[in-house]
């Protein structure tokens, strides 16, 4: 009796992965595939992305600090001029 009643009932998980599946089965091929290179595209070029954003963020970086310096010794040769 025990296995009747449990094999009547489905999980939740069980009915939305069948749900999923189903919906996968009503896009066509063409669509799918397009999905799946999109995908795959996107993962490749993530390198190049990271890699790009380091040496940017190292650039700018370099900029503040060069411009911190700039701006400060800048003011510093103007006093010494005023003095004069």
């Amino acid at each position: 009796m025990g296995k009747k009643d449990a094999g009547a009932t489905k999980l939740p998980v069980d009915q939305y992965r069948k749900q999923i599946g189903k919906q996968d089965y009503k896009k066509t091929k063409s669509v799918l595939k397009a999905t799946r290179l999109k995908a795959e595209a996107k993962k490749n070029s993530s390198g190049f992305r990271d890699a790009f954003l380091v040496v940017a963020a190292i650039l700018f970086f370099v900029f503040c600090v060069y411009a911190f310096f700039y701006l400060n010794l800048s003011t510093e040769i103007n006093l010494d001029l005023d003095m004069d």
